[in-house]
């Protein structure tokens, strides 16, 4: 019997902040470590994955052009290839972020963290729009957040 764990997923990780001031006031919410660490917890391969912190204005302009959708989201995820190495790029809107955690009652940190974990699941090819495909993803997204320390996302 072998007792040898399985090594994590490696990561190479960008972390960036529009210039945006709402973007730019979120870095204190972002800290690196905490990032890849969120990330890491959904990869199942290595990954490549930049992370882009923006404002309203940025988010509302990427998801009319991508999903044609006509406000900010708080999450955009572009993925490019799921192997042999994930390759995407995480887009969060702080403003929309903000927002959602004061509604939620929660703190910046905890949904920062579901978001990502979120984001890295749809840069595998996760997906939540089929009812069996939601309750897939959502059951991982929730034993993900705990074993990080997080309240299930999806109790309210």
């Amino acid at each position: 019997m072998s007792t040898r764990k399985t090594p994590k997923p490696a990561l190479t990780l960008s972390l960036q902040f529009a210039s945006d001031a709402a973007a730019r006031a979120h870095r204190d919410h972002l800290p690196r470590h905490k990032v890849a660490r969120w990330i890491r917890a959904a990869l199942q391969r290595d990954g490549e994955i930049t992370v882009r912190v923006v404002g309203a204005d940025e988010g509302l302009e990427l998801n009319r052009e991508y999903r044609a959708g006509d406000h900010a989201t708080n999450v955009l995820t572009f993925d490019y290839a799921h192997e042999p190495v994930v390759s995407a790029d995480l887009v969060l809107c702080a403003p929309v972020i903000e927002a959602e955690a004061l509604e939620l009652g929660i703190s910046h940190e905890s949904h920062y963290a579901h978001l990502l974990v979120h984001g890295t699941l749809h840069a595998q090819g996760y997906d939540h729009e089929r009812d069996e495909d939601a309750v897939v993803m959502e059951t991982l997204e929730t034993e993900l957040l705990r074993a990080l320390g997080y309240a299930d996302p999806y109790v309210a």
